[in-house]
């Protein structure tokens, strides 16, 4: 990096990737609410679900309308927005007098949710040089666990304080989201959408300042010829030259959820309870589980631009599929109990973490056109988020209704099909340059 401004850069990336805390601490938070927000609104099984995955379908709607609406109005100005829908929806969840005020609540901060999983990591790729955007894109999916350890700090923390311990739970991530609305007015709007919108000395001088004249000569020049198409609407998506990237980013967000990583993530406690954990060592081992994830995903962030996306792909899926079959395997003897079961969570989360987060994210913020990447990358965003809500609306009933095994069977079998769709449609997109990506399509 010694012809990049390093220092600005890492503001830039450190900044942008505040969304995924935000992320990680929303969708995880709740992971150690669930044993006090039953008993207090009275929930069955259903209900539950629909507790946990009424973030998850506000997600939904947020990745559909976000990638459209950051394409007209800039990066920059929608995650200022989604920050402070951020901070007003974790307050109005932990102070929600009912279940169904508690619903809404959950709905509205999904929105965010889903908006900033569009909008934080296509900022990062979009700022970053080719060299080392698989890393600082890496730098989001680390947010995000960390915002899942954060989250699980805070529960372990809170569980024994009184009977409204579930409300600080959720009223505490309006500090962190007061801290990102105040440090984005700190940082630029991206190159690609500057040129876009045709200001193309705003969008030079922000490439001159990340990597010197001579970088931005080059990428001004790339970006001026992968925008010679102006036209942005949905019905472009359907054009032959992106039918086979779209299937690609589908495939990705579908099988990253199917294979079940968000099940481990809120329903851990759950799951190591029915496993013989009494409440207390079920959520001190979810904040182990949240650091284990938060130390992978290290390990990815220093291999993703040196073994490659699809390498490192293939050996997440085939990890976390052997490990899914294992557990498949000792609920149908009985062995799934004890220490084992924490030591299989630990493993599925170490492939997931090393291999398959943060690849997924930078993987679907690099291989969509310059022109229409915010309303392309809507499509997996959306899709995933919306796999992601049957997942966990899901398993609770599942898993107590049709058991271990078939639970398990079912995400193994979702993980092996990952493995396979990657080794024959997922190119590798190390060491390209945004518009490189955009020609391999082409061609």
């Amino acid at each position: 990096m010694n012809n990049f401004n390093q220092s600005y850069i890492a503001l830039i990336t450190f900044v942008a990737a505040l969304g995924g805390l935000l992320f990680g601490f929303d969708i995880a938070i709740i992971t150690g609410a669930i044993p006090f927000i039953k008993p207090h609104f009275g929930l069955n099984d259903l209900q539950l679900g629909w507790g946990v995955s009424s973030l998850l379908v506000g997600c939904v709607f947020g990745a559909a309308i976000a990638g459209r609406i950051t394409d007209l109005y800039g990066r920059k100005t929608i995650l200022i927005a989604v920050a402070v829908l951020f901070a007003i929806t974790c307050i109005g969840t932990g102070l929600a007098p009912n279940f169904d005020l508690f619903v809404i609540a959950r709905l509205l901060g999904g929105l965010a949710v889903g908006a900033a999983s569009i909008i934080s990591p296509m900022y990062i790729s979009e700022i970053a040089p080719f060299q080392i955007r698989g890393k600082l894109v890496s730098v989001y999916q680390l947010s995000i666990v960390t915002g899942i350890l954060i989250s699980y700090f805070i529960n372990y923390q809170l569980h024994d304080i009184g009977p409204d311990n579930w409300r600080w739970m959720f009223a505490s991530g309006a500090v962190p989201s007061a801290l990102f609305f105040g440090l984005l007015f700190f940082v630029p709007e991206t190159p690609r959408f500057l040129y876009k919108k045709g200001m193309v000395d705003q969008a030079f001088n922000v490439l001159k300042r990340i990597g010197g004249k001579a970088n931005a000569d080059k990428e001004i020049d790339q970006i001026k010829r992968s925008l010679s198409n102006t036209k942005t609407g949905f019905k472009e998506l359907f054009k032959p030259d992106l039918r086979r990237v779209m299937w690609v980013g589908f495939g990705l967000a579908v099988f990253v959820q199917f294979s079940g990583i968000n099940t481990i993530i809120d329903y851990a406690p759950v799951i190591l309870e029915t496993a013989g954990w009494n409440i207390d060592a079920a959520l001190f081992s979810t904040f182990v589980i949240g650091a284990v994830n938060v130390v992978f995903t290290l390990v990815s962030i220093y291999t993703i631009d040196k073994f490659g996306r699809k390498k490192l792909y293939l050996i997440g899926s085939a990890g976390m599929s052997i490990i899914l079959v294992i557990i498949t395997i000792t609920n149908l003897t009985g062995h799934f109990k004890g220490g084992l079961v924490l030591i299989l969570i630990i493993l599925f989360i170490a492939f997931f973490g090393a291999c398959i987060g943060p690849v997924f994210w930078t993987l679907i913020s690099e291989i969509f056109p310059n022109r229409i990447r915010g309303t392309a990358m809507s499509v997996p965003v959306f899709t995933q988020w919306i796999a992601n809500a049957i997942v966990v609306l899901l398993f609770p009933w599942l898993l107590n209704y049709g058991g271990g095994a078939i639970t398990f069977g079912i995400l193994a079998f979702c993980a092996i099909f990952m493995f396979f769709f990657t080794l024959y449609y997922v190119p590798e997109t190390k060491g390209k340059t945004l518009e490189e990506i955009e020609s391999f399509w082409k061609n």
